[in-house]
């Protein structure tokens, strides 16, 4: 399955894009990581491997849909992508609000934003995800018309 779709790619892709949408909202709009309580360097390493998981899970999702059924390519793909990532994502918000380690202040509205950023940051890598599996039939579909 995941020679078939191409997976590696979308995965990465995906990560990265996520990555970089935390640090833009919890780095420059927040500005809040300044009140980390462990360094830095540290928080960045292991924030980049917790993305590197969601986009793995992220993407496994998105080409199990595919597989089963659940998801078209035909229609509406990117769109559906992104909504699987989303409900990741409210998943991820989930557990990390219940763990306790969620940025979020005390007040309802801070959550629901908390959670809405989430949603929209792991649907972003679930389009990221679909782009990268459209990128990957299109590059074997050149490939194959090159063949003949």
């Amino acid at each position: 399955m995941f020679a078939k779709r191409g997976f590696l790619v979308p995965w990465i892709a995906s990560a990265a894009v996520m990555y970089g949408l935390s640090y833009l909202w919890h780095g420059l709009a927040l500005n809040d990581l300044q009140d980390l309580r462990i360094p830095l360097p540290l928080y960045l390493g292991l924030s980049g491997l917790v993305y590197l998981i969601i986009g793995f899970v992220i993407t496994l999702a998105v080409h199990q849909a595919i597989a089963h059924e659940w998801v078209s390519l035909k229609r509406a793909f990117p769109l559906m992508s992104a909504l699987v990532g989303a409900a990741i994502g409210f998943v991820v918000f989930l557990l990390v609000y219940i763990l306790g380690m969620s940025f979020a202040k005390a007040g309802a509205v801070h959550v629901v934003i908390d959670a809405l950023w989430q949603m929209l940051e792991q649907g972003v890598g679930g389009l990221i995800v679909s782009l990268g599996v459209i990128y990957d039939m299109h590059r074997r579909f050149m490939e194959s018309e090159q063949a003949h």
